[in-house]
């Protein structure tokens, strides 16, 4: 199996969903809504996240047959065949639609390649507002806009970086134990709450905004982020050595067999020390 050449088909297949939801930035967007975990942001889905669904997939089938690879995106039924075949493409077409129709940043197209035992191979992400892509291949590094990407620390504060803000998180609480603890360790001065994007968008400004983090604390209702929102940028931290694993520090769950939320073990992506 080619990865370079699987990134390749993966790339471009992101930049054309990226053409389209560029395509419809500024106009009003019908807004539907699915079923899911109870949150607004996990809910609302629009005619683009299906274009792009389907547009990816054109330009993934061939090169999926070619080398026997199964598809599970957020906008289509899972069909199982992630369990049969030794490798699937995890796809979000449009992740952080709240972002996306209230013309804010924070929405992208992700795609990655995880193997049956849930190990990414590949994770390409497209941010289309400013036209930045991030791909990673396993054993081969990490690429911003096609150049090796070094990851920087700017601050001396610790952001934290969240899709809902803090003030309305459960266990609130205990995240902001977790934080200090973190503050303290770094001797950081404070810390600032990046909040609004989709997940996918989050774990790249964790590793633009360091030090950085964001975490789901384990719960029992359904949701806490699901695989695809997790798949590609765990592919990039990994390849950059830093963590990108469930709460607990262990390996996550990239191909559970239940369903595909993530709230049975919670999320941890940090960029705290270099």
């Amino acid at each position: 199996m080619d990865l370079i050449q699987l990134t390749k088909q993966a790339i471009e297949a992101a930049l054309v969903a990226g053409k389209i939801i560029k395509g419809y930035l500024q106009k009003d967007i019908d807004v539907e809504f699915k079923s899911g975990p109870s949150s607004y942001a996990t809910q609302v889905v629009t005619e683009v996240d299906q274009k792009c669904d389907d547009v990816i997939r054109e330009h993934l089938r061939p090169i999926s047959v070619q080398n026997d690879i199964a598809i599970l995106s957020e906008e289509t039924k899972d069909d199982g065949s992630r369990f049969e075949k030794d490798f699937f493409w995890c796809i979000d077409p449009l992740d952080g639609t709240l972002a996306f129709i209230n013309n804010q940043p924070g929405f992208s197209v992700s795609i990655a390649l995880v193997a049956k035992d849930g190990t990414p191979y590949i994770g390409v992400v497209y941010d289309p507002w400013t036209s930045s892509i991030y791909f990673a291949i396993k054993g081969k590094g990490v690429y911003k806009n096609n150049a090796p990407w070094k990851i920087e620390h700017r601050n001396n504060f610790l952001t934290y970086v969240t899709d809902k803000k803090l003030f309305e998180t459960a266990r609130k609480h205990e995240i902001e134990k977790i934080l200090h603890r973190h503050l303290k360790r770094l001797n950081l001065d404070s810390v600032e709450e990046k909040s609004g994007a989709g997940s996918v968008m989050n774990g790249i400004y964790v590793l633009e905004n360091g030090p950085s983090c964001m975490l789901k604390l384990p719960k029992e209702e359904i949701g806490g982020g699901s695989i695809w929102d997790f798949a590609a940028i765990a592919c990039i931290f990994q390849e950059l050595g830093l963590p990108a694993t469930n709460f607990a520090g262990g390996k996550l769950d990239l191909n559970k067999s239940e369903d595909s939320f993530m709230n049975h073990e919670g999320v941890f992506f940090g960029n705290l020390e270099i």
